[in-house]
């Protein structure tokens, strides 16, 4: 993510790469806080295992090209993507999907297209999807809270998860998203107080509510700062929102879930303000990014509602990375001294 402060008509010097990076880092903090509270210090296994093999490869890649190393890792472009990738995998997963997961993510989605600036995709989506499409068994693991699985595993034990043969089986509970997505048979109100996972939790699942809610202190710190823009997230929680409310039918047994367990459940605030608000793999102007946002949270509600996967935002992300040029066709703003906006395709007369 190379995020830059921009001000009509005329642009002005953004923030350096490096800089903004580390500020989308801080942002993440009450988010990655969260979910080390409540699901353990996996995330942080993960994290760190994603950093390593990000700069590695980037490292890698950079020798093999032969740029200077030292330059192009300090703008921790690498360790943004490891951090948001990290964030995504479920705790306590097997060593080598992160490491998997990362280099896919460095290797295939960014340098193999030039690198920083040039990515046409997600990075960190990208790394997400071939995981969840290469290992879906091990990728739908997640950890259940540590209050409902009697204590989150110990360091010793968090160890022997990742890089030993333990199974983690016993530690694994559904999402709120799968619970509500699974029931065909009681109302919302009945699975509400028969899963323990919503039942202690007080608007959208236990855990899952203070960890959006972490992203979206993060999200609004972005925002005051500057570094992102309103409209791609406004676009994606409204989106979702709106589908939300015309198919949650009173909470009916084939209801799927109120606006807010959609909103404060799963990868909804990472999503919304810190995925989508690339501005290399999304779109450009501000017209263009709240369609971008609009659109993200469309395909998110479809596939969390009638697909096969309970979140979807990782694959609303790039299936949306590859209608940006064509919104960027059509969302130019007017250029300053010209009377009306015009298409990127358009010819100027000579």
């Amino acid at each position: 993510m190379a995020l830059m402060r921009m001000s009509s008509p005329h642009a002005r010097a953004g923030d350096r790469t490096a800089q903004v990076m580390l500020q989308v880092a801080v942002a993440a903090i009450p988010g990655v806080l969260a979910l080390v509270v409540y699901f353990g210090i996996g995330v942080l296994i993960n994290i760190a295992l994603c950093t390593v093999t990000a700069l590695l490869c980037e490292a890698g890649v950079m020798k093999l090209r032969g740029r200077p190393v030292a330059f192009y890792l300090k703008d921790y472009s690498a360790f943004v993507t490891a951090l948001l990738l990290g964030i995504a995998l479920p705790p306590y997963c097997a060593w080598w999907l992160p490491v998997v997961g990362s280099a896919a993510a460095i290797i295939l989605s960014k340098q193999l297209y030039g690198g920083i600036g040039y990515n046409p995709f997600n990075p960190a989506m990208v790394g997400y999807v071939v995981l969840l499409i290469s290992f879906p068994v091990e990728m739908t693991r997640w950890v259940g809270p540590g209050e409902l699985i009697m204590g989150s595993p110990s360091f010793s034990e968090a160890f022997a998860l990742v890089f030993g043969n333990y199974s983690i089986d016993g530690f694994t509970r559904a999402t709120p998203l799968e619970i509500v997505r699974l029931n065909q048979s009681v109302l919302l109100s009945q699975l509400y107080e028969a899963e323990p996972m919503l039942a202690q939790g007080n608007i959208a699942g236990f855990g899952w509510e203070a960890v959006n809610a972490g992203f979206l202190v993060g999200g609004l710190y972005l925002l005051y700062r500057g570094f992102i823009t309103w409209h791609a997230p406004v676009g994606m929680l409204a989106a979702i929102t709106v589908l939300s409310l015309l198919f949650y039918d009173s909470g009916s047994s084939l209801s799927e879930g109120s606006p807010i367990l959609h909103l404060f459940s799963g990868a909804t605030m990472l999503g919304a303000f810190f995925i989508i608000t690339d501005p290399v793999s999304g779109a450009t102007s501000n017209k263009g990014r709240l369609i971008f946002g609009i659109g993200v949270g469309i395909i998110t509600y479809i596939i969390r509602a009638w697909g096969s996967y309970p979140d979807a935002v990782a694959f609303a992300v790039l299936l949306m990375n590859f209608a940006a040029p064509t919104i960027d066709n059509y969302t130019l703003p007017r250029t300053y001294g010209h009377k009306a906006p015009r298409k990127a395709t358009d010819v100027e007369e000579q």
